[in-house]
Parts: C-alpha cells; sequence; structure tokens
C-alpha cells in the first residue's frame, strides 16, 4: 500500500481488523520495519487525538517522527496556481511540497474543507498535491472528505464489542453551534457501507450527504424510528452539502442532541463519537458517561489504526 486515503486503499477489511488486532496485541513487534526511516506529519488545521496516536504509532514502529504546522510554525503557503503572490502568503504550495518530501519517507497530511468551493473540497486539492508532488507515500490524517484513519479506528471498535455478527450501526445527525465539515460521516458511511452491517444514516431534512459516500444505507428522517433496535450510535454532526446551503448551519435543534432517553429506543447500544464532542449538545454528559460509551476505546484504536496503515506502507518501501 503506497497511499491511503480511503477505504478502498486498505483492501478486504476482515484481513485489516484482524491485522489491527495482531498489531494491538504487540505494538513494538514490528519496530525494525520503521529503522532509519522519518515520518513527516503536516497539520494545516488542529489536532489531538490524531497528532498523538499517529506519532505513538510511528515511534511503536521505531520511526524518527517531524511534525510541522502550517500557518504557525511554517511559512503561510499558497495553494492556487497562477495567483499572484503580493499578499501574507510567501511561500507556494508547489515548491513547499517537494522539499518536504527531500526530508523524510513518508507523508501524513491533515487538511479540512475550506467551505468557499465545494468543488475544490470534493476534489480534494491540497491532499492530491501531496500525492502528485512529493515523491512518497502519503496518508491522510483528515482530509476535505474523508477521516479514514477515525473511520479505520471505528470499525476495529465496533468489531471488538460486537455481540451479533450483523449488528444494527446508526449514525445520527446531532446538533452543533459551528459548521463542520462532512469528512467524518462520509468517511464513516463509505466504511460501514464496505460491511454487511445494518446500516442507517439519520438527520434533518436539508442534511444530505453526498450519494457516493450514502451508498447503499437506509436513510431516515425520523431519528427515533432510526434508533430503535440499535447495536452501536454513532453521533456526529455536519454542515449542509447540498448547494445553495453547502458548509453552513441550518439547524440546530436540540431535539437531535443524543440523550438517556434516545438510547433507550435502542438494543442497549454502544454510544460512540470521533471526539472532540460538544456535551449537550451532540450527547448527554450520562450518555457519554455511562458504562455503554466507547468513546475512548475509540479514541484509543487511533494508535492502532494508524500503525496498521504505516506498517503497510512501510512494508511497500521495502519492495
Amino acid at each position: 500500500m503506497r497511499n491511503f486515503t480511503n477505504v478502498h486503499d486498505i483492501g478486504p477489511l476482515d484481513a485489516a481488523v484482524r491485522e489491527a488486532l495482531e498489531v494491538k496485541n504487540n505494538r513494538f513487534a514490528y519496530k525494525h520495519l520503521g529503522q532509519d526511516k522519518t515520518l513527516l506529519m503536516i497539520f494545516f488545521n488542529s489536532s489531538l487525538r490524531t497528532r498523538l496516536s499517529t506519532q505513538k504509532a510511528a515511534m511503536n514502529l521505531g520511526m524518527n517522527v517531524m511534525v510541522l504546522d502550517i500557518n504557525q510554525g511554517a511559512w503561510k503557503l499558497e495553494t492556487e496556481r497562477g495567483v499572484i503572490m503580493d499578499g501574507d502568503k510567501p511561500e507556494h504550495l508547489l515548491e513547499a511540497i517537494p522539499v518536504m518530501g527531500c526530508y523524510c519517507d513518508v507523508i501524513g497530511v491533515r487538511s479540512f474543507a475550506q467551505f468557499q468551493s465545494k468543488e475544490d473540497d470534493y476534489q480534494e486539492k491540497i491532499l492530491n498535491q501531496f500525492i502528485r508532488y512529493s515523491g512518497r507515500p502519503v496518508f491522510s490524517m483528515e482530509a476535505a472528505t474523508r477521516h479514514p484513519l477515525q473511520s479505520f479506528a471505528d470499525l476495529i471498535t465496533i468489531e471488538e464489542h460486537k455481540t451479533v455478527e450483523r449488528p444494527k450501526v446508526v449514525m445520527t445527525w446531532a446538533p452543533h453551534p459551528k459548521a463542520l465539515p462532512q469528512a467524518v460521516p462520509n468517511s464513516f458511511a463509505e466504511w460501514m457501507n464496505a460491511t454487511d452491517y445494518d446500516f442507517v444514516i439519520t438527520h434533518p431534512h436539508g442534511y444530505e450527504l453526498d450519494p457516493k459516500f450514502v451508498g447503499n444505507a437506509r436513510v431516515e428522517y425520523d431519528q427515533d424510528k432510526a434508533l430503535q433496535g440499535a447495536d452501536f450510535v454513532y453521533a456526529k454532526n455536519w454542515s449542509a452539502y447540498a448547494d445553495p446551503n453547502y458548509g453552513k448551519v441550518i439547524s440546530t435543534d436540540r431535539s437531535w442532541t443524543v440523550t438517556a432517553e434516545k438510547m433507550a429506543l435502542t438494543n442497549n447500544a454502544f454510544f460512540m463519537h470521533c471526539l472532540p464532542v460538544r456535551r449537550n449538545m451532540i450527547v448527554s454528559d450520562d450518555v457519554i458517561e455511562s458504562p455503554r460509551s466507547l468513546v475512548i476505546p475509540e479514541a484509543a484504536n487511533r494508535e492502532i489504526s494508524a500503525e496498521v496503515v504505516l506498517k503497510r506502507i512501510l512494508e511497500s518501501l521495502d519492495k
């Protein structure tokens, strides 16, 4: 595996999960793979779990790690061709990317949707420029349209905790005061559609996701109906996808907050969220603090998903 940006790059999911559980059982078994190899982690946006878990995964594999925060610890970078660079961006990404590639063996990139152009966001211009111009394997640490490391960790977590072969997994929209990207829900939907789970997406009218990510999932506009019989409830906010409201908040309806009353409709479901989470907007205190909350094990599995991805990339370098 040279690059990792979506579920299709990881191959058969049953094999990926088996490998993840083997890695989790012995995180340092493949330390030889990363010896004398350097990972460069590039952040255009803030991070807590992704930064720490990916750096830890690389260290488990014996890698050297460099972290670069664009717009904080580096020059501001221009991303568009044809621009007269007479503003506050003294360096262009097209020079910066190959330079970065000179100093490392693998590159991780985190770059959110900008909400200025849906076309630019959904073409993943920044991530794809790194793949095209760096000369190095590249993996996504969350891009404009997907967050595959998170979704892989979500899958591992579900597989570890499911009690039936084909669980019902419900992804529910929940209110949030800010406009958030569709990357996590897009990616979660893409990964769930690649399983044989009973997968349902529920959200208010106007929050429909890109059909290519919705895939074969059932879409239900009645949250209570969707939650009935659920084994896992994955809560997440996202802003509107459809024009003319792309990237906008069109509802903050608190009736969609995941509460104990909502969870009582389920099959004693586990609660999941990628974090960070706005308590009592997305989910009530009692739900996220309950014994059925998986937010901490889910976050812990971010180290494992990152290690499997880096392991496979390092193995490809030796071929």
